[in-house]
């Protein structure tokens, strides 16, 4: 790891979360509620189940918070890390301040982001909107709360997780776009439809689009729901592919994506114990299956397999991915090229209007995608290359003995984390990255020797 030389260089930003109307400090950029962080009244009363606690708000705040500070530095070209000072009104400071809290909270997110945080927490000068209570259409019986988006790992667990627990699963929606179950309107509330606040720097753009505190953004989320619903199980949709191949198998020289591993939830689960005073634990159901699998079995055993059509992968904007007027998924961002290749291992297919890359056959990049899109750029296409090539590098990373040590490392961590023999990691992690080869090379060879993504990665 390169955090300590990182920091030494690293660049700074102070930063003053304030209440409507108040300044920060001289020598901080404000970070103003209401303004910078936005909160949706109906969207928060969707986290409002029982008495209101204000310790929750605070904790909404404190994500947005550091959002806010992670996307508005930008990193250094030579030096990942960054050094941010942030101070945050909160309810109850002395809550916030208490060694178990702030301690826990700093390493959780130094080993997320790889920067250095010192945040310090203030009282409030007025109370939060204390939002209205509604009756919800919840289970008695919360056994487990799992974050779910549009994405195909979020269908797939949540259609296998309810096959085990039924209404005992409770839906945390991620984003800020309401969601019903369904898709349709219902007069019946429903609880975490959506985060229920909204980043967005009245100063213009943000500048930095890494975006590691995501990671802690939507496990403090699913952490608040689980404390509210009291449950102890958080299940972690990922698959052994989005879980650990950006530890494996990090994009250039940049600072590990822990945003999905295991031994970062685990620092979490310490964080909201300290919090909450509530033990929660995240499970990875598919740590050891690849994403193809995982939609295989979901077609496989749920009655809502077909569903897996509907979702989406993709993370490029609408200007990037819209042909003649009508949104689709790019097909070649690392997100969409890993959706590809798991519909392919499962033996499924979609329509070439699914993508603006219809075909991963043609011979030039350019040539792959619709006729009507004419926003092809050379970001674009280094964006696509880079998400090709990591799929291919995880396929090929046993081969190197350069990656011995790497592996080494991760499954003394992985053993660690999930209380596993190395031993038995080391099988199920082979098992994982001997599938996911498998997988790549027939995916590979069904786009024929002419296409350009093989050409890319080097094969015949």
């Amino acid at each position: 790891m390169k955090r300590d030389d990182d920091k030494a260089a690293a660049a700074s930003l102070r930063v003053d979360v304030v209440e409507a109307g108040q300044r920060p400090r001289r020598g901080r950029t404000p970070c103003e509620i209401g303004s910078d962080l936005t909160f949706t009244t109906e969207h928060l009363e969707s986290y409002c189940l029982a008495k209101w606690e204000p310790v929750i708000f605070d904790a909404l705040v404190v994500a947005a918070a550091v959002e806010f500070c992670d996307r508005m530095q930008r990193r250094k070209t030579q030096h990942w890390g960054r050094t941010f000072e942030l101070c945050i009104p909160v309810h109850d400071p002395d809550r916030w301040r208490a060694d178990a809290v702030n301690s826990s909270l700093k390493v959780a997110l130094e080993f997320l982001t790889g920067d250095r945080w010192e945040i310090d927490f203030i009282a409030r000068k007025a109370p939060a909107y204390v939002p209205h209570q509604f009756p919800f259409d919840l289970s008695s019986d919360a056994q487990a709360v799992i974050p779910f988006s549009e994405g195909l790992d979020s269908r797939a667990v949540a259609g296998l997780m309810h096959r085990e627990i039924g209404d005992g699963l409770i839906r945390v929606r991620l984003g800020t776009k309401e969601f019903l179950p369904g898709g349709g309107a219902s007069d019946v509330k429903q609880p975490f439809t959506s985060i229920p606040y909204r980043v967005k720097p009245k100063t213009g753009a943000f500048k930095e689009s890494s975006a590691r505190s995501r990671g802690f953004k939507f496990s403090l989320v699913s952490g608040i729901a689980a404390y509210l619903v009291k449950a102890h199980r958080i299940i972690v949709t990922e698959s052994g592919q989005g879980a650990l191949g950006p530890v494996l198998a990090p994009v250039g020289q940049g600072y590990e994506d822990y945003r999905s591993y295991p031994p970062f939830m685990d620092r979490m689960e310490v964080f909201l114990q300290a919090i909450f005073s509530h033990r929660v634990q995240f499970e990875f159901p598919r740590l050891w299956y690849t994403k193809g699998e995982t939609l295989a079995a979901f077609v496989r055993v749920c009655a809502d397999g077909g569903s897996w059509g509907t979702t989406w992968s993709c993370w490029q904007q609408n200007r990037q991915s819209s042909v003649d007027g009508h949104k689709r998924q790019c097909g070649i961002c690392a997100a969409c090229m890993l959706r590809r290749l798991s519909v392919h291992a499962a033996g499924l297919s979609e329509a070439r209007e699914t993508y603006v890359w219809e075909s991963l056959s043609a011979s030039t990049f350019e040539g792959g995608a619709a006729p009507g899109f004419a926003h092809t750029t050379k970001a674009l296409r280094e964006y696509a290359i880079a998400g090709t090539l990591h799929l291919d590098h995880l396929a090929t990373l046993q081969k190197s003995p350069m990656n011995r040590g790497m592996i080494n490392i991760t499954i003394s961590q992985l053993s660690r984390s999930r209380a596993l023999p190395e031993d038995t990691v080391r099988a199920s992690l082979n098992r994982l990255l001997n599938q996911h080869e498998s997988e790549w090379m027939s995916f590979l060879d069904s786009l024929g020797p002419q296409a350009f993504v093989a050409n890319w990665v080097g094969r015949p």
